[in-house]
């Protein structure tokens, strides 16, 4: 089993989903770990489960105040950081002519902007050889339905990854993209009716190549292999969709 062994990292969005599988990872491995989200009971709730090795600030992606308040966090807690998994995302589905001013700029302020201003404020504390990495989607390479704004703030996020990557290779930090497919993460189950959630995982699992749904714990992986482990990449985005975008 890969160790973490006092690994010090930060994850936005790490209360649930992928962002929680990725903290539970690493703090299994040894790490210790930061999470952040924007409900202070969710984040209780990973805690618990994450165990006396992970620290929650409750912290809006939305919000530059926010952002900066957590990185004087992270200084005076961790001082030098060793990856960066900036998960923190919203989805939203529309189609064109019912997708209204706020709901996209909803979804650029937490997806985009809050993204590029984590990278920006914690940059300076990431050691020499360290990993950010950033979750982009697999729509963004896909024209589906309804997911217009959606897919352009993963695409941003897509070419952040590769502007950002140049950037910050003078101080040896390597920048890459984790690009999940359908991956179940219980949000269809704890948002919908029983029946709904599950008509909409067999219409997942029946245009997949793989023919399922991934898991949390499938993604965290390669954000894992992302953040330590691809120490020759820098700039990449590496799909776990089950081939969606691939085949």
């Amino acid at each position: 089993m890969t160790t973490y062994d006092d690994k010090k990292i930060v994850i936005t969005g790490g209360s649930s989903g992928i962002g929680l599988a990725a903290a539970r990872l690493f703090a299994d491995g040894g790490a210790h770990v930061l999470i952040t989200g924007r409900t202070q009971s969710t984040l209780d709730a990973a805690l618990e489960r994450l165990g006396g090795r992970a620290v929650a600030v409750r912290s809006d992606a939305a919000s530059l105040k926010d952002i900066e308040a957590l990185a004087g966090t992270v200084g005076e807690r961790f001082g030098a950081v060793d990856a960066l998994f900036v998960n923190a995302g919203v989805t939203a589905s529309a189609p064109l002519d019912a997708t209204t001013e706020e709901m996209y700029d909803t979804v650029f302020d937490i997806n985009v902007k809050g993204a590029y201003f984590t990278v920006r404020a914690l940059a300076p504390l990431l050691r020499e050889g360290g990993g950010v990495v950033l979750t982009t989607s697999v729509v963004n390479v896909l024209g589906l339905d309804g997911l217009s704004v959606y897919s352009a703030s993963k695409a941003a996020l897509r070419s952040m990854t590769r502007t950002l990557a140049r950037e910050l290779l003078p101080r040896g930090v390597r920048v890459n993209a984790v690009s999940p497919g359908p991956i179940d993460t219980g949000i269809l189950d704890r948002s919908l009716p029983a029946d709904v959630a599950e008509t909409m995982k067999d219409t997942y699992r029946s245009n997949n190549p793989m023919g399922r749904l991934g898991s949390p714990e499938e993604v965290a992986a390669a954000v894992a292999y992302l953040a330590f482990g691809a120490t020759f990449s820098t700039g990449t985005e590496f799909p776990v969709d089950g081939g969606a975008s691939q085949l």
